[in-house]
């Protein structure tokens, strides 16, 4: 294989054509350039020529005469930080996202080590949760975060306002930003892919037809990844989240300043829980559900009644709802295509955090491409994504697997649950749990608090009568075959 570049792009009734040098290959052609409110002409006629550019397909690690080019499918968490990573190290990079607004029903929990690994900047950061409530499902409520410190806390962010800020500075950064729906991908053998979306003008509702060509392509579009169905991902089952945003008065919104609530019950769901998570100026209500999705709004329904004394007289400014993967897919990449964050199924069971595994995800997924392809200079592929794909596993495997098992461990009774509120009143289990969530790693516990923690538990099942004979819990984690039987008998 070989590479150059030939191209037309069409502009009314102008043609312009960059040489080619290899010409008895067929032109790509691109139908409008991308243009946005703030982008000068200069950057116009750079987006025009790069739009402009044929890819040729080429042998992974073959220096190329001019940058890889990659295009990242969907403007989130994982989209923005993969393109911001990619644009940095040299890779030519395409941003595809088509709600710029978007306000994804999320509780929106990032936790600290994400606002220095990240850069973050605090204006974009609501609330600094310091203690949160666990309330049972007879309503017996434990205080955690006592073993909090004073530097320490769960920072609380408004989707629209968090993904917003990612996506400019990945465009600030180099990455070509583009309000575009993607459609669909074709590929004639190791060729170059192209892509297929509609592209919007600023105020417009229906999209341009277009195209482009490029090297690779990261899916970050979501838990109902096209992407993710071009390269036959496989199937992977979702939960329904479901949130209202209430309005409340300043009273009870003080109350909320520093505190986030998390109620557990069958009634607020079979198999998650249901949140009040404090945002700028409102309170965040929500629950969330994979085995009955069409009760989503009685669960609703129960959250608020749950919390209503500190919420009722509120006013809903917003409703929201999304699907949220529960599960890895089966499948994760495809020759040069990889998928990260909700796309490849990256939320954890049991809290159901997506956020910080989402950039994390976009950001190894890029910097491995660039690694690979040695800062946009050489052709990169299968050999890049596998290592990405080698690295996450190796980290976050572990956390995935232990989150799987409390949840189904935890989750399957109110008994169950009442035994987990009881559990988490322990310091030793604060301690843990909040370590393991504000630094993203599995803590090792000490052998003499470890076997504590397993009396505990087991009194605090059997307290509850929440053990009861059965063949096991099945617990997977991605394409790999690790399958374990939790018996609890």
């Amino acid at each position: 294989m070989s590479l150059s570049m030939g191209a037309k792009v069409s502009m009314g009734a102008q043609t312009k054509r960059t040489p080619s040098m290899a010409p008895t290959m067929k032109h790509a052609m691109v139908s409008s350039p991308i243009m946005t409110p703030t982008t000068s002409v200069s950057m116009v006629k750079k987006a025009e020529r790069s739009l402009s550019q044929k890819v040729f397909a080429v042998a992974d690690g073959t220096v190329l005469d001019r940058p890889l080019r990659v295009a990242v499918i969907g403007g989130g968490p994982s989209g923005a930080c993969a393109a911001e990573t990619l644009a940095k190290g040299g890779v030519e990079t395409f941003l595809f996202e088509r709600k710029m607004d978007n306000c994804k029903p999320c509780g929106g929990a990032i936790p600290i080590c994400m606002v220095e690994e990240f850069d973050l900047p605090m204006e974009i950061i609501d609330r600094r949760v310091t203690k949160m409530k666990m309330i049972s499902p007879s309503n017996r409520e434990v205080d955690v975060g006592k073993t909090l410190n004073e530097k320490e806390w769960i920072g609380m962010c408004r989707r629209e306002v968090f993904d917003d800020y990612l996506r400019k500075r990945a465009e600030k950064l180099g990455a070509n930003l583009i309000n575009g729906l993607y459609m669909r991908m074709e590929q004639e053998g190791d060729g170059p892919i192209t892509l297929h979306y509609n592209k919007y003008e600023e105020g417009s509702k229906v999209g341009v037809p277009s195209t482009l060509e490029v090297d690779m392509i990261i899916g970050a579009d979501g838990a109902n990844s096209r992407v993710a169905q071009n390269i036959g991902a496989g199937e992977a089952d979702y939960a329904i989240a479901f949130q209202e945003r209430i309005r409340i008065d300043d009273e009870k919104m003080e109350y909320y300043k520093d505190l986030a609530e998390m109620y557990v019950g069958d009634d607020v769901s079979p198999d998650f829980y249901g949140w009040v998570f404090p945002k700028y100026d409102h309170v965040a209500v929500g629950t969330g559900t994979v085995v009955n999705k069409t009760a989503i709004k009685q669960y609703q329904q129960a959250t608020r009644d749950r919390s209503k004394v500190k919420t009722e007289g509120g006013k809903i400014i917003r409703v929201e709802a999304h699907p949220i993967p529960e599960h890895p897919r089966p499948r994760r990449f495809k020759g040069r295509v990889a998928l990260v964050g909700d796309a490849a199924g990256y939320v954890t069971k049991c809290s159901g955090e997506g956020i910080y595994f989402a950039a994390k995800s976009g950001r190894m997924a890029a910097e491995a491409i660039v690694e690979y392809s040695e800062q946009g200079k050489k052709m990169a592929g299968e050999a890049a994504i596998k290592s990405y794909l080698s690295k996450w596993d190796k980290k976050y495997w572990a956390t995935y697997k232990v989150l799987d098992i409390l949840q189904k461990v935890f989750y399957r009774s109110n008994p169950a649950r009442e035994a987990f509120v009881e559990m988490c009143e322990s310091d030793y289990v604060q301690k843990m749990t909040f370590d393991s969530y504000l630094y993203k790693t599995v803590v090792p516990g000490t052998p003499l608090e470890d076997v504590k923690l397993l009396v505990g538990t087991v009194g605090s099942l059997l307290r509850g009568n929440a053990l009861r004979s059965g063949k096991g819990l099945s617990v997977s984690f991605g394409s790999k075959s690790n399958e374990e039987k939790v018996m609890v008998n």
